[in-house]
């Protein structure tokens, strides 16, 4: 007996967009509601399998590789499927949002990839959902010269050999997307409506144009999330036509129960796998969400002083390194994050030199590319891999064997000298307050102090409030971080936007509200999982 029909999705309070038709046809919206009614109750399930672990982790304070897993990661004859001609080589990759201008620069950056963003660098309004897989199919077919309204400058795409290859990042299990809704109002699952849309419309555009559907896994917790995503690709390569394999995908490393897994997730998507990318800011965020009741010794200093050079996130992208290698994939880097100044030539100076000793050190160690926020560091990036890759599109070959990581490496926060400071304090109150007002007018990637910043950043601040309060940390001007503290900063960092905008300007915007709300996922007891839960309940459009 076949499977019932899945009933119709329904799109709830969202103004019509332009152009709409095109991308929530009902052939789009058919396939979205199949594959809701096939993974999402697996994905709840999933979803509550995260809290176990965490309860687990809040009683033991540590973590271990999978026992039951073992043969998988101490089978040597297993990898991943070769890499497609397109991802084959990846020395450096731009990340950015969906909207027109950023599509446009974004493949004619230079880079070998751009990480087209539905996740962390975009905030999930209808209009961002939608628009911006209408910019992908434009830019597939080449039909998206754009002339910005406001400089009146025009912008084009080059030639379809000089544009970079797109890898897009969906939105992660957690999040919903409450603008479109099954027939009892159940909201499909962000991660489903992002992927669907994107690979309904442009898998075959992709193949005919020597490509494929390549994808960024956010968020991943453990390899049986990886294995929902395979069993996705699977069904999904099914229902269109097109060959078991062509998907490929990148899963980010960014929380601390995935880095005891890596082995294991690519074994889970080892036909659809492409490699493992090191993350930052995220991973340093699932440190303290994760390990919160741990201790002192868990407490992490100001976020800019926790480089990729501390041991214990040496011994994440090490062990990445070398895992990728031993299995045939490829291991990325994280992010240069710098934005450069229009007017300052000395602050260039000094940040790039700061990417390009990452970046050498990146591809020192192995890694095979890296990322970068703006178009300005690509060549830098490509110069530091250049000098290492030479014409060689990878460095698979070197397998690390010198690495040998063991499970308390990776959480050995307290081997890092740094300690908090109120200059610290300060500027995670400083990005929380700016980042959040940001998203909530719809905006994901943000300029804050020279640096472009995601939803990890206002993760990453948040939490270390959080953290610091909860374990009565004392700062390096002797001061003991408590909520009242944190109020006292907020206020004097509202008051300090108000006097810099004026009334008028600080009215129009969200400041208040981030303001409240950035205090909120900082003070509360409850320790919120995400940020952006609460935040998108407050999200216009």
């Amino acid at each position: 007996m076949s499977a019932p029909a899945p009933s119709p999705l329904a799109i709830v309070d969202a103004e019509p967009l332009p152009r709409q038709e095109e991308v929530l046809t009902d052939a789009a919206l058919a396939f979205m509601a199949e594959l809701h009614r096939r993974f999402t109750p697996r994905r709840d399930e999933l979803l509550a399998r995260r809290a176990e672990r965490r309860a687990e982790i809040a009683r033991t304070s540590t973590l271990d590789f999978l026992p039951e897993t073992a043969q998988i990661r101490e089978d040597p004859t297993w990898r991943v499927a070769p890499a497609p001609a397109a991802l084959n080589d990846r020395r450096v990759e731009i990340t950015g949002p969906t909207d027109r201008k950023m599509t446009i620069n974004a493949l004619n950056s230079g880079a070998r990839v751009w990480l087209a963003d539905f996740e962390d660098a975009s905030a999930p309004t209808w209009e961002n959902v939608v628009l911006g897989q209408l910019n992908l199919i434009d830019a597939y077919s080449r039909d998206i010269d754009f002339t910005d309204a406001g400089s009146g400058k025009s912008y084009a795409l080059k030639a379809e050999e000089e544009l970079a290859t797109v890898v897009m990042r969906p939105r992660g299990w957690h999040l919903n997307e409450r603008h479109l809704t099954d027939a009892d109002g159940t909201p499909v699952p962000g991660a489903l409506v992002d992927f669907g849309l994107y690979f309904f419309h442009n898998a075959q555009r992709l193949l005919d144009l020597g490509k494929g559907p390549y994808f960024y896994l956010p968020k991943t917790e453990s390899h049986l999330e990886a294995r929902l995503w395979n069993e996705v690709f699977v069904f999904a390569q099914d229902h269109v036509g097109i060959p078991q394999g062509t998907v490929r995908a990148t899963v980010l490393i960014e929380t601390i129960t995935a880095a005891y897994e890596m082995e294991e997730i690519l074994y889970e998507l080892r036909d659809h796998a492409s490699g493992l990318n090191a993350g930052r800011w995220d991973y340093l965020f699932s440190i303290v969400k994760n390990f919160r009741d741990g201790g002192p010794r868990f407490v992490l200093p100001d976020r800019n002083a926790v480089t990729m050079t501390a041991p214990f996130m040496r011994a994440y992208t090490e062990l990445l390194v070398r895992t990728c290698h031993k299995r045939g994939a490829h291991a990325i880097g994280g992010m240069a994050a710098f934005i450069p100044s229009r007017r300052d030539a000395e602050v260039n100076k000094v940040a790039f030199e700061k990417v390009r000793a990452d970046k050498d050190r990146e591809a020192g160690d192995g890694f095979d590319g890296s990322w970068v926020a703006h178009p300005d560091l690509v060549p830098i990036a490509m110069e530091s891999f250049d000098k290492v890759l030479g014409d060689r599109p990878h460095q698979k070959d070197r397998l690390r064997e010198d690495v040998a990581v063991k499970a308390e490496d990776l959480i050995a926060v307290d081997s890092l000298d740094a300690k908090p400071t109120y200059a610290g304090l300060v500027n995670a109150v400083q990005v929380g307050i700016r980042y959040i007002e940001a998203w909530l007018r719809g905006l994901g990637a943000v300029a804050i102090f020279n640096l472009m910043e995601d939803a990890a950043t206002a993760e990453i601040s948040r939490s270390q409030i959080w953290q610091w309060i909860n374990a009565g940390v004392v700062l390096d001007n002797g001061e003991r971080v408590t909520a009242e503290l944190a109020r006292k900063v907020a206020a004097q960092e509202l008051a300090a936007l108000r006097a810099d905008l004026g009334e008028e300007a600080f009215a129009a915007g969200n400041w208040q509200q981030a303001h409240d709300l950035l205090l909120t996922v900082s003070l509360d007891d409850d320790y919120a999982d995400f940020l952006t839960l609460p935040a998108y309940e407050q999200l216009k459009g």
